[in-house]
């Protein structure tokens, strides 16, 4: 099966009218996650439901331009489908209290929301930036949602790798696993150790035996000598 970037779901709205769900971009997914904390902090669910509505108004300036109120939302949405643009949207997973017996403010503040709160985004799309697809920075939020930047920015640093690598490997050196002229080296002098036991192996007198004697030289079998 394929890989893919993201999730993605279609829903329809209450006249059948289908809309193309896929993760926010990053200059509307501001606007949500800061209208989200609101759900987080709403007394009841009555409340929360109307955050929930905003958020998804927000969502609609991505999917559907058209719908610019909360009336609007009410009118087109079911409440599933406004938890599917939740999850979709923003990867936030809400469900229908009655199912789950826990309030929505309570699901919202069980979400894993930390990495977004504390996340360097300005660092992470500096580093994309220096691709130059992008004119400036708001180009860049209007282009691309998270999953597509982490996965831009994974590509990024792959490539200055196998590069930084392939400069390596021309000066001998395995950047994964060290200097191969070290392993080498390493190598030789084992090999050295094993079959010169521990000696010089140009020193003709550390041969000894069946190497003496293959050598033509040597202390042992490698030398003869004849009666006159």
């Amino acid at each position: 099966m394929a890989t893919k970037v993201y999730n993605s779901a279609m829903i329809y709205t209450i006249d059948g009218e289908g809309v193309y769900l896929t993760p926010l971009k990053i200059k509307y997914l501001r606007l949500f996650m800061e209208q989200f904390e609101n759900v987080r902090k709403a007394t009841d669910d009555s409340d929360a439901f109307e955050f929930v509505s905003k958020c998804a108004l927000i969502a609609m300036m991505q999917y559907k331009p058209e719908i610019k109120t909360i009336e609007q939302i009410e009118d087109s949405f079911d409440l599933p489908s406004l938890y599917k643009v939740l999850e979709i949207a923003a990867g936030i997973s809400i469900k229908d209290p009655e199912d789950t017996g826990e309030s929505i403010s309570k699901q919202a503040n069980n979400q894993e929301n930390a990495t977004w709160e504390t996340m360097d985004l300005a660092k992470l799309e500096s580093e994309v930036f220096l691709l130059g697809i992008w004119k400036d920075y708001e180009e860049l939020e209007s282009s691309l949602s998270m999953p597509e930047l982490s996965e831009t920015l994974n590509a990024k640093r792959e490539e200055s790798y196998n590069e930084r690598k392939f400069l390596a490997a021309l000066k001998g050196i395995d950047i994964d696993g060290g200097s191969k002229k070290e392993e080498e080296n390493a190598w030789e002098k084992m090999k050295n150790k094993v079959f010169n036991k521990g000696g010089d192996p140009n020193d003709v007198t550390s041969l000894r035996g069946l190497k003496a004697q293959k050598a033509g030289f040597g202390i042992g079998m490698g030398l003869s000598y004849e009666k006159l």
